[in-house]
């Protein structure tokens, strides 16, 4: 912990307003939503191109937080006896903030670079060095400017060894995390296609990837490196590598005939598919460098497991939301696992099944009152505790119920469904304690087909709109159709954590059940009728009124019920010739409007009819002349101002000038593109299933209905578990659709069934039962599957069914 004047002597802040001079920073935030320590928090208000965290410092301080690096003057007196830093560039000072504390530690650091594979290194460094080592490593995949930074930051007196990721897209980044985090051993994963468009070649992006070893003492990996190092260890099939490979037997395990600077080895490894090969031989090398002999290498990795980086959002048994996380316990995931749990507004009690952290060692009586502290900031409700150290140590207030529980197997037999009922679950545990049979337990029984969401993609692609807007467009995101099959409530957390401004949905009991869910957001209902006034108004929800009927039916309503001003949305029509007020109808609207004192109208709003097409760009322009000479009819009558909006997900990319005051997001938002390309939008979605069963035909025997799949020759046919009733598209069979299995792309065969439906894979390689299918996703985008049926995304992804699980995962 250091004082505000240590902090403002290493940034070289000036201290415009002392606060507490006594009070000690343990603790760095740059999100006002992640606050858990407030007292010795320090908020750094960075600014980016889209957001500025200045706007935030008054959300920082509600929550307790004193002390703030700024960089543009803010109104102090608004917040006395805070502590401000005054600096040029806030990410500046944070990182010489963490270089400055790095310096501190004299220990091993492994820094690990790449192109994919950095993660999944660590995680497995950690692993196989355990046992030695109190080791510090980047929570998750913190390798950006801002991740580094905060890794760092968690160095201790009581580590032995660090393990930080460093991550780069353009030149220039790598030097100022190579300062904060001074390696003493470099790993280069690889150098792949990954941000490629950031650099001028390979060569340059190997180059500045590189800069991260500079004063490092040796470079591991399988990239052979040139750098001026004392040491460089790799692995490849080159004669040259050092630990130069001879004959690869894949399978399970995966055995690897080498010679090491000459002297044969062998080297098992418990994976079979080449990325994990390639990241385990990566790992042995490291080993092989620190001095660990090839049976004890083989020993280690033996025990490795598989790193799920995800937390996962699933759907439980009695009601239950359950958040699994059970890969890791330490005290930087637990904030984030629980800064995850605070997005999810499930309305629901809060629980927590914890297992022995890794890290509380032989100080468990500092460390576990911080984990207290946690749980009760976080207002869980319910504590399981499992393990020897956690169950002693950690201390939990009368308001929270604890469970104590000495080991995993211990819970399962005492545990009845029956216990948890309608409460959000998370499941943290460290791997020894093997949680995911808590998690197999505690979860709805449905069958192996399920549609992923991924949380990260859906933030990404949300940045990736609101970069080409202009500052001050606001943004409504649409989540009607069960967020196009994605899922309402958890879809719509997510999207409120990012601070978008509206959501937009189809019906009111759509806006009901996100108001269940615990959203706050302003919701736009686009289709209300007379049957959905009493829900609109007990929910608070905000209709669109597109005729004289409906307008006057919801006034009457309002008038019954003595109510005035209730926030409403016009929409008017320019082209689309669906619903809204027509041209013609615009002065009597604005004479109503200006004399009524029951409706306050929020926004006006159109929509585009060809947004997408080229070929109708004359047209949209015209849809957007006519809808500013409304607007402005309308603008004239009302003594306040609205929004305007008429953009959707094509138009924000294609017809800037028509971004106004707000856009509406909706298709884009989940990865679905339009042809221009302009954006790198990341699949949402990802339909998977599983192979049931692999049958042998010949050549003539049919399959499926009617007989009407006929095989040609010996083939090899796979039963998966999807059919119609799950939304796979009866039109998708006889070979018109095809499935992704093990890298390959496998035809439909025959009639697609209700439960089922068969692929041809006999040209598939290593084809087991059990094996993944993927139906739609980031290898077989949805908008093909449309394509093969002459359809839309729009119907692939809200035909999905309901009884198809739905599981959300944030990275």
């Amino acid at each position: 912990m250091y004082s505000i004047a240590t902090i403002a002597e290493v940034t070289g802040a000036e201290l415009l307003q002392p606060g507490d001079t006594g009070r000690s920073i343990a603790h760095l935030l740059h999100d006002s939503r992640a606050v858990t320590f407030p007292d010795s928090s320090l908020f750094f208000a960075l600014q980016t191109a889209r957001s500025d965290g200045h706007r935030f410092i008054d959300d920082a301080w509600r929550k307790g937080v004193r002390a703030f690096v700024i960089s543009h003057e803010v109104d102090r007196n608004a917040f006395a006896g805070a502590s401000f830093l005054r600096v040029p560039d806030t990410l500046a000072a944070l990182q010489a903030l963490a270089a400055w504390h790095r310096a501190q530690f004299d220990l091993p650091v492994i820094g690990i670079t790449g192109s994919n594979g950095k993660t999944i290194v660590k995680e497995w460094l950690q692993q196989l060095l355990e046992p030695e080592h109190r080791i510090v490593r980047s929570p998750r995949s913190y390798n950006s400017q801002i991740g580094v930074a905060l890794s760092v930051w968690q160095l201790r007196p009581e580590h032995t060894l660090a393990l930080f990721e460093a991550g780069i897209s353009q030149p220039g980044e790598m030097e100022r995390l190579a300062r904060m985090i001074r390696p003493t051993v470099g790993v280069l994963t690889n150098i792949g296609s990954a941000h490629d468009e950031g650099f001028l070649d390979t060569e340059q992006k190997r180059s500045e990837k590189g800069r991260l070893f500079e004063g490092a003492r040796a470079v591991i990996g399988p990239e052979p490196w040139t750098g001026l190092l004392p040491q460089h260890i790799s692995w490849g099939v080159e004669s040259g590598a050092s630990l130069h490979m001879v004959r690869l037997e894949q399978g399970t395990p995966t055995l690897v005939q080498a010679e090491y600077r000459g002297v044969p080895v062998e080297i098992r490894i418990p994976f079979s598919d080449e990325a994990s090969v390639s990241n385990a031989l990566t790992c042995t090398c490291v080993l092989i460098y620190l001095g660990y002999s090839i049976d004890t290498i083989n020993e280690r990795l033996a025990g490795l497991q598989a790193v799920d980086m995800r937390l996962q959002l699933k759907h439980g048994a009695g009601g239950c939301t359950l958040i699994n996380d059970s890969y890791s316990a330490d005290f930087t995931s637990l904030q984030l696992a629980l800064n995850f749990m605070a997005q999810q507004q499930t309305g629901q009690p809060r629980t927590v099944i914890l297992s022995d952290f890794a890290e509380s060692g032989s100080a468990p009586d500092r460390f576990y009152p911080q984990v207290a502290r946690a749980l009760e900031g976080a207002a869980v409700g319910k504590a399981v505790l499992i393990g020897h150290d956690v169950t002693r140590h950690l201390s939990l207030p009368p308001s929270v119920e604890v469970q104590r529980y000495a080991s995993t197997e211990d819970f399962l037999e005492q545990y009845h469904p029956a216990q948890f009922h309608e409460e959000t679950i998370l499941v943290k545990g460290a791997r020894h304690f093997r949680f995911e049979r808590i998690v197999a337990a505690l979860e709805t029984r449905v069958h192996q087909t399920v549609l992923e969401i991924n949380l990260n993609a859906l933030a990404h692609n949300l940045k990736q709109y609101r970069a080409l807007l202009a500052p001050g467009t606001k943004v409504m995101a649409m989540v009607k159709a069960f967020s196009y099959g994605s899922g309402s409530s958890e879809v719509a957390s997510i999207l409120q954590f990012h601070h978008v401004d509206y959501l937009g949905v189809a019906y009111a009991d759509e806006g009901v059940a996100l108001r269940q869910a615990g959203i706050s957001l302003p919701i736009m209902v686009m289709n209300a009728d007379a049957s959905s006034f009493d829900v609109l108004v007990e929910w608070q929800l905000q209709p669109v009124l597109y005729s004289f009927g409906i307008l006057q039916d919801f006034e009457r309503y309002l008038q019954r019920a003595g109510l005035q001003a209730w926030p409403v949305h016009v929409e008017v029509e320019t082209g689309m010739n669906r619903l809204g007020f027509s041209s013609v109808e615009i002065p009597s609207l604005a004479r109503h409007l200006q004399q009524t004192g029951w409706l306050r109208v929020q926004s006006v709003f159109s929509h585009l009819a060809a947004s997408e097409d080229p070929a109708q760009d004359g047209f949209t322009d015209e849809q957007g002349a006519r809808f500013a000479t409304m607007v402005a009819a309308l603008e004239a009558a009302l003594p306040y101002r609205f929004l305007k909006h008429i953009s959707n997900s094509a138009a924000i990319i294609r017809h800037p000038a028509l971004q106004l005051d707000m856009v509406r997001l909706g298709i884009g938002l989940y990865g679905v593109e339009i042809e221009t390309k302009q954006l790198e939008l990341e699949a949402v979605a990802t339909l998977r299933s599983t192979i049931a069963q692999l049958k042998r035909l010949e050549a003539g025997e049919t399959v499926s209905y009617n007989r009407r799949g006929v095989v040609k020759e010996a083939s090899l046919i796979a039963t998966v578990r999807i059919g119609y009733a799950d939304g796979y598209s009866r039109r998708l069979g006889y070979g018109v659709g095809k499935m992704y299995v093990n890298g390959h792309l496998a035809p439909v065969i025959g009639t697609v069934c209700m439960d089922m439906t068969m692929i041809d894979v006999t040209h598939v390689p290593g084809v087991r039962e059990g094996d993944e299918v993927i139906l739609f996703g980031k290898p077989l985008p949805v908008q093909q599957l449309a394509d093969w049926i002459g359809t839309i995304p729009y119907e692939v992804m809200t035909g999905v069914s309901q009884r198809v699980k739905r599981v959300y995962f944030q990275e």
